[in-house]
């Protein structure tokens, strides 16, 4: 009877999102409180896990911005196990847009694309190095998550090198918990005026630092890749 009632809970919860984040998108609201609203359902829900790795599915293949559910996570379930939920839903997320972008748009921007010499080239090079490039562009910040996971799906990356090099994610996902565990309220999540102390301080920094080394190195390694691959072709 309970598992029905947490199954029953469960599709209530993604039902009400789905709709919600339509009407969002449609209205132009407030995303972010949207989100927190749904957090704080999830929190109070027996199957609050699933819903949370659903709900962050949901958000990934609609390209809406996860950071306030990554900090969401840690505030709901600490640094250690918030990683691991955040982990588990950013990957299977990521890879469902992946699917979706090379099974269904994939023919279509292969079609525009496969006439410029610089896109073959550089789909090549994610052939021969795919796990390194996805791994360095994950760390990278200046890259968009959502976007990314379609874009790795129309260019050659194989999905083996493409769900390892999703480990590139961990850094920022234990840094964005780590910062929604000293938060604690899930209603003050993404308030910018919060002050955290130190240890949000050395998080973020730390982020920043991966993330600036990770862009620098994906920057002179894709861009020899790239040259050489272009140079064969040529």
């Amino acid at each position: 009877m309970k598992r029905g009632l947490g199954q029953r809970a469960i599709a209530l919860i993604l039902i009400i999102s789905s709709v919600a984040f339509m009407i969002i998108i449609l209205q132009g609201k407030n995303m972010q409180e949207l989100l927190k609203t749904l957090l704080l359902s999830i929190q109070n829900c027996q199957q609050g896990i699933i819903a949370y790795i659903l709900l962050y599915n949901i958000a990934t293949v609609l390209l809406i911005p996860a950071v306030i559910l990554t900090l969401g996570g840690g505030a709901i379930y600490g640094v250690f196990w918030g990683s691991i939920y955040v982990f588990v839903a950013s990957t299977l997320g990521a890879t469902i847009a992946f699917l979706l972008g090379r099974y269904v748009s994939r023919d279509w921007v292969i079609g525009k694309l496969s006439q410029s010499p610089k896109f073959c080239a550089l789909d090549r090079a994610v052939v021969k190095s795919g796990f390194k490039i996805v791994l360095l562009t994950r760390l990278s910040p200046i890259f968009p998550f959502n976007l990314l996971n379609y874009a790795f799906g129309v260019m050659q990356v194989s999905l083996q090198d493409y769900v390892l090099g999703s480990v590139g994610m961990i850094p920022a996902i234990v840094g964005y918990t780590y910062i929604g565990s000293l938060i604690g309220d899930i209603t003050q999540l993404g308030n910018e005026s919060l002050d955290l102390g130190m240890g949000a301080q050395i998080a973020q920094g730390a982020i920043y630092a991966i993330g600036v080394f990770a862009t620098l190195s994906l920057i002179l390694y894709g861009s020899k890749l790239a040259q050489k691959s272009l140079e064969e072709t040529l």
